[in-house]
């Protein structure tokens, strides 16, 4: 959420800076309603003293007929009040939902453009692989050897579901322990293992909520939401609490399944495992101090980048344009690895900035000394990876004109004696 302040003090800054993001958002409205909302708030509290004051001078008065007056004059202010608190309700029930629908606002060094298609690489890293044949696409070889079941998959649970078997499954757990492994050995992440259902609340710190609620889980009875990503029960881990700027930053690394409906992909990526309804995936976030949210922001990629370079996978860096920022994302850098098979860059990782806007959603805060006043702390975090496109990559860069898969080095200690899959 961001500071109702900026759009009292600097309403034409914010409304051109969501020009920036091609969004509209009825910055006006807000402005009004809040305007609105103070006003009745100081109508009631004028009431209220009001009130107060008859109701001494009710107390001390003696002359029954003038007692008589006074209370007839504090129940009409009474009838008052209550016209003026349901008006209030209606007026800060469109305020806050307002509010949550504002994105926040482009860092100054996000360059502006409208879409994906204006993001630029900033680099490349390890060399693609050299063929002597035609690299396959991850699923074929898949099916082939009988390491992935679609048909059965779908027959469990519908389209967008998968069963890994066999060496892709063990694949899989061995990737889930390399990475953890690493962000906690030798980038000093402490791991936690959250809850993959979560109360409502979280997803509103977050920014899921409200405006991508068509595309989670809900088990309606419990009313608990299942996790799109291990970003939104760990950042709420420190709901509603103050901490001492000493403490940070906070550095959590997560694995949680996630689940998302991905209805704005339908008829995309049908094929193979590059998109589902159920993935898994190591998460990374970090709370710090604002001054220290870029040099942390800088680490985080790097973090995210070493497992990459570990598993030697050729990958790409990716500053996001404003157009093509996510909802909560005040600066963002994505990911993507290089899958020969398919031929495609593959998002493995979106490493964000948030600056205060989840911390205010949340009422996430610090402190620098005992006698200072407590400010938001800036969230970020970033996957540290996204299993599906990281096996995708590794299946079809190390596969052999045979069918085996090469087993990465980095990843060898988890296989015993097994060079291949």
């Amino acid at each position: 959420m961001i500071d109702i302040k900026l759009i009292r003090e600097q309403r034409e800054y914010v409304k051109k800076e969501m020009e920036k993001l091609f969004v509209s958002v009825p910055i006006d409205e807000i402005f009004e309603l809040d305007e609105s909302k103070r006003r009745l708030l100081y109508d009631i509290e004028c009431l209220r003293n009001a009130r107060k004051t008859l109701s001494k001078e009710i107390a001390s008065e003696k002359d029954e007929e003038t007692i008589s007056m006074k209370k007839a004059k504090v129940k009409r202010i009474n009838e008052s009040i209550k016209f003026q608190e349901d008006e209030l309700n209606i007026v800060g029930g469109r305020f806050n939902a307002l509010m949550l629908s504002v994105p926040n606002l482009p860092g100054r060094d996000v360059p502006v453009g409208k879409n994906e298609t204006e993001n630029s690489v900033v680099s490349y890293f390890n060399e693609k692989k050299k063929f002597g044949f035609t690299p396959e696409t991850h699923y074929k070889i898949g099916q082939k050897r009988d390491l992935i079941d679609f048909e059965r998959g779908a027959k469990i649970s519908g389209t967008r579901f998968y069963i890994l078997k066999k060496g892709f499954a063990r694949l899989q757990r061995a990737l889930i322990n390399f990475m953890l492994d690493v962000h906690v050995t030798y980038h000093d992440y402490e791991e936690v293992y959250p809850p993959y259902m979560i109360n409502e609340e979280c997803l509103i710190g977050t920014g899921q909520l409200p405006k991508f609620a068509d595309n989670l889980y809900k088990d309606e009875d419990s009313g608990l939401w299942f996790v799109p990503t291990a970003e939104v029960p760990v950042t709420n881990m420190y709901r509603s609490e103050t901490f001492n700027a000493e403490d940070l930053p906070i550095k959590h690394v997560a694995y949680t399944a996630c689940f998302r409906k991905e209805k704005m992909s339908a008829g995309k990526d049908t094929k193979g495992i590059k998109r589902g309804h159920q993935f898994d995936k190591i998460e990374l976030v970090k709370i710090t101090t604002p001054e220290a949210a870029k040099e942390e922001l800088l680490s985080l990629i790097a973090d995210a980048q070493d497992i990459l370079n570990r598993l030697d996978i050729p990958h790409r860096l990716i500053r996001i344009c404003t157009g093509d920022l996510s909802f909560t994302a005040s600066e963002k850098f994505d990911i993507e690895v290089y899958a020969p098979g398919i031929n495609e860059w593959l998002e493995v990782s979106s490493c964000s900035d948030f600056g205060s806007f989840q911390a205010r959603r949340a009422n996430i805060k610090f402190k620098r000394n005992k006698s200072s006043k407590a400010e938001y702390v800036n969230t970020l975090n970033g996957s540290g990876l996204a299993l599906p496109r990281v096996m995708i990559a590794i299946i079809e860069n190390y596969q052999m004109k045979d069918g085996r898969i090469r087993i990465p080095n980095a990843l060898k200690s988890y296989f015993g004696t097994e060079e291949f899959i």
